[in-house]
């Protein structure tokens, strides 16, 4: 979306600073471009100073005025000329600013939330509206306080309809952006332990997560996991239409039934024949989200079946691909609990001679971590995998509860690092094997893999 200086200003009370050559009367100046980071400003950006926790923005105003934004919005003095918009808070100027965007950007708007799959959910959401729409999206996971304001000021005007990601570490966060969204349907794909260390339990996350249907409008419409029953409790709260999708018997949009074929699923809804190579239940799961929210689109689910065909899984989240003859599962983008078993019984069904997970430790679990670490470590035994390999911190906990659960010490091993896990794995794995990699962010547990496949 494209605004003026002049409207900027207006949307954040912000006093308007210039030289000889960028007067106050440059209100008329275009913004063609949103930033918050000085080294991938284009031409015709604003820049907003942000302070983060290591950086402050404002250290890199004259960097991003001489890459060629047209302004720079600023809390504080800074030495760099050009034209400023000084405000009190630049997070708030960059909210602001998106929430007017907002305002004169009348067209539907799908919010996503959940405890796992929403980034998976939102691209699939917007793949599917995409078969009739122009729809813009958040990129990657663009979905906290700074993410999903850029997001909503880089949906292109012409767009019929976005979706975006709605994420959160504590309470109240997710109402907060939804008044800057508006999102006319919700989407909750779980409620599982993710952040749990900011939080007294799993209701406290359940409770935040309710905050995206409590926000819809009257004539919105909650798009409900009906295979997770806090989530589909969630319609109690919404007074207007609610659509449930999932496998249990009284979703609305449910998958009949689901076949494993060797590269592909095959599932129906409605009597309509769906294909897909995306991997796991939880992948039918989040399509089965796309598919409720096409419905509520008009989008006539016989216009889905190529679109589906077709999808493709993000960076680092299902990707599948040969190795020395062995299949690898690279899902090491994120992880929480929840996510773990889902890949873990992905795992358990693909055809192989030898199952292999390397799991690194799940961050933010505060006081629960050891005790779901240990869980997750029970679960893996008793699926009979070949070899479990924890990677890092607690997951050390995950591989002593698998070893009480009946793998042999050589079936269960942990290190310290992903380097030295992926060092062994090439030596290890052979042909027919089939090895998942999934952890939190911060394990890195792509660096095991890379380890792994190094020439």
């Amino acid at each position: 979306m494209e605004f003026s200086v002049a409207q900027v200003q207006q949307a954040t009370g912000a006093q308007l600073l210039g030289n000889e050559q960028h007067t106050p009367a440059s209100g008329e100046v275009r913004v063609r471009g949103w930033s918050i980071d000085s080294r991938s400003v284009e031409a015709g950006d604003l820049f907003f100073a942000i302070k983060g926790e290591h950086l402050d923005g404002h250290d890199f105003v004259a960097a991003a005025l001489q890459r060629g934004a047209v302004a720079a919005v600023v809390s504080e003095p800074v030495s760099a000329t050009g034209l400023r918009l000084r405000v009190a808070d630049t997070v708030v100027a960059l909210q602001d600013v998106a929430r007017y965007a907002r305002n004169g950007w009348p067209k539907p708007l799908v919010g996503v939330t959940g405890s796992a799959g929403k980034t998976s959910t939102k691209d699939i959401v917007a793949e599917l509206l995409g078969v009739r729409l122009r729809v813009g999206k958040t990129s990657g996971n663009f979905n906290n306080h700074l993410g999903l304001p850029l997001s909503l000021l880089r949906i292109p005007a012409d767009c019929d309809a976005a979706v975006l990601e709605l994420g959160m570490n504590h309470a109240g966060e997710i109402r907060h952006l939804a008044t800057i969204a508006r999102p006319q349907i919700g989407v909750v794909t779980n409620v599982g332990y993710a952040h749990i260390e900011n939080f007294s339990s799993i209701e406290g996350i359940a409770a935040a997560k309710r905050e995206l249907i409590e926000a819809l409008p009257e004539d919105g419409v909650a798009v409900l996991n009906a295979d997770d029953a806090r989530v589909v409790r969630f319609r109690e709260t919404h007074r207007g239409r609610t659509v449930t999708y999932g496998v249990s018997p009284g979703a609305e949009i449910r998958a009949e039934y689901m076949q494993r074929c060797p590269a592909s699923t095959v599932f129906a809804v409605r009597g309509v024949r769906f294909e897909t190579t995306l991997t796991g239940a939880h992948a039918i799961s989040n399509i089965l989200a796309g598919i409720a929210v096409a419905d509520c689109f008009g989008i006539r689910l016989s216009e889905l079946t190529d679109c589906i065909a077709g999808l493709k899984p993000g960076k680092m989240r299902g990707e599948r691909h040969r190795w020395r003859g062995a299949m690898v599962l690279d899902d090491s983008y994120n992880s929480n609990p929840e996510a773990a078993r889902s890949m873990l019984d992905t795992l358990k069904q693909e055809p192989a001679q030898r199952r292999i997970a390397v799991l690194g430790e799940m961050l933010e679990l505060g006081h629960m971590a050891g005790q779901l670490h240990a869980d997750l470590g029970a679960y893996a035994a008793n699926l009979g995998l070949d070899l479990l390999i924890g990677v890092r911190g607690a997951s050390r906990e995950m591989v002593n509860q698998a070893r009480k659960a009946g793998l042999r010490d050589e079936e269960a091993l942990f290190f310290e690092d992903p380097e030295s896990a992926g060092s062994f794995l090439r030596e290890f794995v052979r042909p027919g094997d089939a090895i998942l990699f999934k952890g939190s962010r911060g394990t890195h547990v792509e660096r095991a893999l890379a380890a792994m496949e190094v020439r």
